[in-house]
């Protein structure tokens, strides 16, 4: 009796409509795709080594002031994504910050005050 029962209700599958009714809502315009990135809504400029660009910059352990332009307001180094430095450049501006914190030109962190 029990084989009956669910033969009988495996034989009776629930059917989904092909199509939902629409209604009086109209129809949304499609977008136009667009050819390159993610599709996201703004298009973000390429990052490019500043230092490579202009070759008169030079990296330098004794400005400060240049060097504040690569590291946080808690004073760690910012990476080369954040700040779109090459590598070359990258390794040359970690050095010069590292040279600059032991003179004391630029603090080790925001509780050593000027």
């Amino acid at each position: 009796m029990t084989e009956e029962v669910k033969s009988t209700a495996a034989a009776a599958p629930t059917e989904r409509p092909a199509s939902r009714p629409q209604g009086d809502r109209p129809q949304r315009p499609q977008r136009p795709q667009r050819s390159g990135g993610a599709g996201g809504r703004f298009q973000r400029r390429r990052k490019f080594c500043k230092f490579c660009a202009d070759v008169s910059i030079i990296i330098d352990h004794k400005d400060p002031d240049m060097l504040r332009g690569f590291i946080t307001e808690r004073y760690k180094i910012l990476p080369s994504r954040v700040t779109g430095t090459c590598a070359k450049h990258q390794r040359f501006l970690t050095t010069a910050i590292k040279r600059a914190r032991v003179l004391a030109l630029v603090p080790f962190t925001p509780l050593h005050h000027d």
